[in-house]
């Protein structure tokens, strides 16, 4: 490992996430306060978990509300989560709630059994469907879900994205039985879409380690449960 950062430079590549399936409001809360106290630059959530409202006024009753959530962590949340298999309108409506709830970004899962079938024009379109619905600013993430596809694949999987508008790639949902990012994965996406794109590597980061194979590959962000274990590893300076 050559490149290290400091515990602030990482923190802001990192997505702090929290989608168990028996996640409660109050968890969720809790996460959000983590992650301003963390300085990381994004919380993602389970889309019912939207809106995270009130949660800074825990952080200081004092403070000026505005100002908080100036500084206050971006809200991603997920749609087609965790397989990709439903019907592109039906994310695009999940997509387009999320973001009157409050998303400032979305990670949305493509259906691999369609690229796995040959037919990367139908992911394209998947993904388009769900750009219309939320249009920039909204930060759209395709999670491709890496670790189930060939070289071939993942570049058809990348350019698809591309083309339908995606603002970043994502390796993984973190449930996928073949497992989550890794070096290889993200370096191959990243060569893929260039500087064009971000790239997001998320599902088995755990570590400071981790965290930097990845950024060395090419990852732009991360997304981890373990934010908070991560950074206390990492150098203050």
């Amino acid at each position: 490992m050559t490149l290290k950062l400091t515990r602030n430079e990482l923190a802001q590549y990192i997505d702090h996430t929290l989608l168990a399936t028996d996640a409660t409001n109050d968890d969720v809360a809790a996460l959000y306060v983590e992650a301003a106290e963390l300085g990381v630059y994004a919380i993602c959530v389970s889309p019912n978990m939207l809106p995270v409202g009130g949660a800074w006024g825990s952080l200081d009753p004092d403070a000026d509300e505005a100002a908080v959530a100036e500084s206050a962590p971006k809200l991603a949340t997920v749609v087609g989560f965790p397989s990709g298999k439903h019907h592109s309108n039906i994310k695009a409506v999940e997509a387009a709630r999320a973001v009157t709830d409050g998303a400032d970004e979305l990670d949305m899962v493509i259906d691999i059994g369609m690229l796995k079938a040959g037919r990367p024009e139908l992911v394209e379109q998947d993904i388009a469907t769900v750009r219309r619905a939320a249009p920039a600013p909204t930060v759209l993430k395709v999670i491709i879900e890496s670790a189930a596809l060939t070289d071939d694949e993942i570049v058809q999987a990348c350019e698809a994205a591309e083309r339908a508008g995606a603002d970043y790639v994502k390796t993984s949902t973190g449930f996928h039985k073949d497992g989550g990012a890794t070096v290889e994965a993200v370096a191959l996406m990243r060569k893929t879409v260039g500087d064009r794109l971000g790239v997001k590597a998320s599902g088995g980061v755990r570590t400071y380690e981790d965290a930097m194979a990845m950024i060395e590959a090419g990852a732009s962000r991360l997304g981890m449960s373990s934010g908070a274990a991560v950074l206390a590893d990492a150098p203050a300076e």
